[in-house]
């Protein structure tokens, strides 16, 4: 079959197929294969056995073809080798990982980078997948199946090839895992390096990187359909993928075509972030000629589904989320006044049942963003599906574009749905929670900023009481997007805003720590963060964001609950975020001779007879004791050593408390030194990691002038090293 003729002027497509044919045997594997990619993602689905494996190895040159033509940026490849055509610049990320078991992460990588200065480099591979800093010096046997799949996709990138063939990249992978992937996918088509044919059996991951998704059928491309369309489509999804069927439903005959024998089925993608107007093919005639797939008159709903709206390209605007099938009414009534206030707003349904509703996103076109799809929101347990709901609504909030807030009105269960997904987005973008039962997660508000808005009743309707609190709600949520819309673009700066630099204290640091924050003023913006209050986490998610450029830790003693039964996880998030940011750190032990309780008469029975003191009306604090501070000085040396970035540990021997000084009720000098002691003894050192005792007390100034010195240190070297790799 010939290949169409382009227009004079047109660049070949970086991937042309046509007339595609394999066979094993008297298996006929691809059968007269037509697709064309020009740049972008190209997604590729189908059920299992349908040929999508033999597609990529027949690209690659890795099994033969009985006929047709593979053309790579206008060059035929059939005929060649795999070794040749991955030299051409195609890189391929196989099933199966192929690592080697007994070489390092680092070692790998150094197989694999190109000699000269290339746009992926193994430092940008880092700041990719941080996962693979953290263990560059692990076997590829030791590493996790997530971490090995970031290792074979990075293999591929540092050959900084033109177009990447990437075969089920997320299949096996945990949820943060695929979205990482996800992310990675999505940033690739926004900057345009590299053209990536994606084939992949989670429909989510393929419709949120792709514009148009390729659909395969018996080793045929049965047709392309709109992203968008076959996400909000569940009946499409079955009929050609089998969602929620089984693997012995019929197979579907292909989409009858107009188009002259060999045409290539076209597809130019483009980066998802682009909103497109729907393309219409001049080529087709009659009912033929419209924009993605059709949807049945006879299906359930479907009328429903023609409300279906995409933003305009650039637009921002509000996301108003809930469970049309409980609270449709609310919902509706704090949308028109959210217009009337002037705010764009689209309509997403968080219901778990399967009910289409007419809104702008349907809640199948959020459950196909859960890793394995739709069909794992849809079920009859409800916990269950009101869980897969809550992770397929954080993965999809994460992929919009152009979202000015995100506002959530319902009960217990839409709370508890949406609060992941609302405390996952940017700190400082309004949002608003309305419910009458809010979530256990909101509880501990340290490490975000939704606004909480007690309903007083039920939403199931609109009556004299939630009228007024959901039109006070809805007006003031108005106020924060334009007050925030307008204080952006009302102050530009005069110079530019000095580094902000996250330094945390506590109620008994907070000496130290305004003598810090005044040393590093004028040059540096400080951003105090309540380490007993859940501000390490919050410092520690900013720094992560990009939103911190260092890291002053005085005060860690958020640690300290660990001995007396504290959450681990949530510590552990702490720093472990921290080791991923790669931002100079400059730590120390500010309140770490203590543990936090409420009331005295809530302290633990096991701890009354420990040095208890009443610091305020419900705050309580217990001396720690030497015992207890050769465990948490292990732990958090195990912790700094992981840090990706330049390190410094301060340990001020003058004491680590206004309690803890001569005198005072906390001054014990042996537990500090087992407490130093065991983080001498656990950290190695090198020269970007270091522990260093300082004669001070961590209120002195001494100590203040010693820690910002050792910070604007760091901070010149690292801006000094990438000056010169630069």
């Amino acid at each position: 079959m010939a290949d169409r003729p382009l227009p004079a002027g047109t660049a070949a497509p970086i991937l042309q197929v046509s007339g595609l044919n394999v066979h094993y045997g008297q298996s006929h594997a691809l059968q007269g294969v037509n697709l064309s990619l020009r740049s972008g993602v190209l997604a590729v689905v189908g059920r299992n056995g349908m040929g999508k494996t033999t597609l990529c190895k027949a690209i690659m040159g890795i099994v033969k073809t009985t006929s047709g033509s593979v053309r790579f940026a206008g060059e035929e490849l059939i005929g060649q080798s795999a070794a040749q055509i991955a030299r051409k610049g195609i890189g391929y990320v196989p099933q199966g990982r192929r690592l080697w078991p007994s070489l390092t992460v680092d070692e790998h990588l150094r197989l694999s980078k190109v000699a000269k200065p290339q746009a992926w480099s193994i430092e940008r591979i880092y700041d990719t997948f941080p996962r693979l800093a953290e263990r560059r010096q692990h076997g590829g046997a030791q590493l996790s199946g997530g971490e090995q799949q970031m290792l074979a996709i990075s293999r591929a990138l540092l050959l900084n090839p033109r177009l990447l063939v990437m075969d089920e990249p997320t299949e096996g992978l945990a949820p943060v895992i695929v979205q990482q992937v996800r992310d990675m996918l999505i940033g690739l088509a926004r900057q345009g390096e590299i053209s990536v044919l994606l084939i992949e059996q989670n429909i989510g991951i393929a419709t949120a990187v792709s514009e148009r998704v390729a659909i395969m059928v018996n080793g045929r491309i049965n047709r392309i359909v709109d992203a968008k369309a076959l996400a909000a489509d569940r009946l499409l999804q079955q009929r050609l993928l089998g969602v929620g069927q089984h693997a012995h439903d019929e197979d579907l005959a292909p989409e009858p075509e107009t188009e002259p024998a060999g045409a290539p089925l076209e597809a130019e993608a483009v980066p998802p972030a682009t909103a497109l107007p729907e393309r219409r093919d001049k080529r087709r005639a009659g009912p033929a000629a419209k924009a993605g797939p059709s949807i049945p008159a006879s299906a359930p709903g479907s009328a429903r589904l023609m409300e279906l709206r995409r933003p305009a390209a650039g637009s921002e605007n509000v996301i108003l989320a809930g469970a049309l099938d409980r609270h449709e009414a609310a919902l509706r009534h704090l949308r028109e006044i959210l217009r009337d206030q002037g705010i764009q707003v689209r309509l997403a349904d968080l219901s778990a049942r399967g009910r289409a509703f007419a809104c702008d996103v349907t809640a199948n076109q959020i459950a196909i963003h859960h890793p394995r799809g739709s069909a794992a929101v849809f079920v009859a347990d409800e916990a269950q599906a009101a869980d897969a709901m809550a992770e397929a609504f954080r993965v999809w909030l994460q992929t919009q574009q152009g979202i000015a807030g995100v506002i959530v009105a319902g009960g217990h269960a839409v709370a508890g749905i949406a609060t992941e997904g609302m405390r996952a987005l940017p700190i400082g973008l309004p949002k608003l929670l309305i419910t009458s039962a809010a979530p256990d997660s909101l509880a501990d508000s340290g490490a975000t900023d939704v606004t909480l808005l007690h309903s007083v009743a039920h939403l199931d309707s609109v009556n004299a009481v939630t009228r007024d609190v959901l039109g006070n709600g809805a007006r003031a949520f108005a106020g924060m997007v334009k007050g925030r819309k307008a204080g952006g673009a009302a102050r530009p700066e005069a110079r530019r805003p000095p580094p902000a630099i996250g330094l945390t204290l506590t109620p008994t640091t907070r000496a130290g720590a305004d003598r810090v924050r005044r040393q590093l003023e004028p040059d540096h913006d400080s951003v105090l963060f309540d380490a007993m209050g859940g501000g390490g986490r919050a410092m520690a998610r900013l720094a992560e964001e990009g939103r911190l450029a260092g890291l002053l830790d005085i005060a860690t003693g958020d640690v300290a609950p660990l001995v007396a039964g504290g959450e681990e996880r949530e510590i552990e998030d702490r720093f472990r975020s921290l080791a991923r940011s790669g931002l100079p750190y400059v730590g120390s032990c500010g309140g770490l001779d203590a543990a936090a309780f409420g009331a005295i008469d809530s302290v633990p029975t096991r701890f009354r007879h420990r040095n208890l003191h009443r610091l305020a009306p419900g705050l309580s604090l217990m001396r720690l004791n030497a015992a207890d501070g050769a465990v948490l000085g292990c732990w958090i040396g195990e912790r700094l050593n992981r840090m990706t970035g330049p390190m410094l540990f301060l340990l001020p021997e003058g004491g680590l408390s206004a309690l803890d000084a001569p005198g005072q009720p906390f001054h014990d000098p042996e537990a500090d030194r087992a407490l130093f002691a065991a983080i001498e003894s656990t950290v190695h050192p090198g020269s970007d990691r270091q522990v260093r005792r300082l004669p001070y007390h961590i209120n002195e100034a001494g100590f203040a002038a010693a820690a910002v010195e050792a910070f604007t240190a760091i901070e010149g070297r690292r801006t000094a090293t990438r000056r010169a790799v630069g």
